[in-house]
């Protein structure tokens, strides 16, 4: 008894096969070489009703390149890697130096002035809108039998790069603090901006001897009148 679905189709295929072989060799004691004919072409009917299941297999579709060789497609390429933004760059503040000969101010009371340099160097947190360089120093006390004259003992000046001559400066002396609310004026400081002024100090003939100190403040007059830095330069006068 044949069985259901695709294995009693080919049963049956097989069996007609059969009856069809059969009968063509039957014809074949009769008919001679025309039944040989039949018979070929009842197989050949019978292996074309066979189904034939087909082959589940998949085949990339192959391309060839100019010179015949098949060519193999390359698969998608990764996305491009981004460059990491730079770290921002550290704070820095405002620098101040103070320069001159032998590093200190060695003067003669009647004597040739002597020359220094003030650099300012900002760093890239603040934008100074004015910056005063402050000057000031103690009294001086006197050598014993010095008798200073009256008037100024000492003369501060500032090159004016502009008219390229010396003008007078703003130099203190008392021996106590000036407020920082009487302080105004300043040049202005970019964000690393450099700003270099130079100076002259010398003492008169009719000033003391001796030594102190000169105090040079930064003072940012905008910012509540703070001092943003400050340097101490040697001096003596004899």
């Amino acid at each position: 008894m044949p069985t259901s679905g695709g294995s009693g189709r080919i049963l049956t295929a097989t069996a007609v096969a059969a009856v069809l072989l059969a009968g063509a060799a039957g014809c074949a004691d009769k008919g001679g070489g025309s039944s040989a004919g039949t018979a070929a072409s009842a197989t050949a009917s019978a292996s074309a009703s066979v189904p034939v299941s087909p082959a589940v297999t998949a085949t990339a579709p192959a391309t060839t390149t100019a010179s015949g060789a098949p060519s193999v497609s390359a698969s998608p390429s990764a996305s491009p890697t981004r460059t990491p933004a730079p770290p921002p760059a550290a704070p820095t503040r405002l620098s101040v130096s103070v320069d001159t000969r032998g590093g200190a101010l060695s003067l003669v009371r009647g004597g040739a002035g002597q020359e220094f340099t003030v650099t300012l160097r900002n760093g890239n947190s603040a934008e100074y809108r004015h910056v005063l360089v402050a000057f000031q120093m103690e009294f001086l006390v006197g050598e014993p039998g010095d008798r200073p004259g009256s008037g100024p003992g000492f003369l501060l000046e500032r090159l004016d790069v502009a008219s390229g001559t010396w003008r007078p400066a703003d130099l203190r002396i008392a021996n106590d603090v000036k407020p920082l609310s009487l302080f105004t004026g300043g040049a202005p400081l970019a964000r690393e901006a450099v700003r270099v002024e130079r100076y002259r100090m010398r003492a008169t003939s009719g000033g003391p001897t001796g030594s102190s100190p000169v105090v040079v403040s930064f003072v940012d007059t905008d910012a509540d009148r703070e001092v943003a830095a400050h340097v101490v330069l040697k001096h003596s006068t004899r």
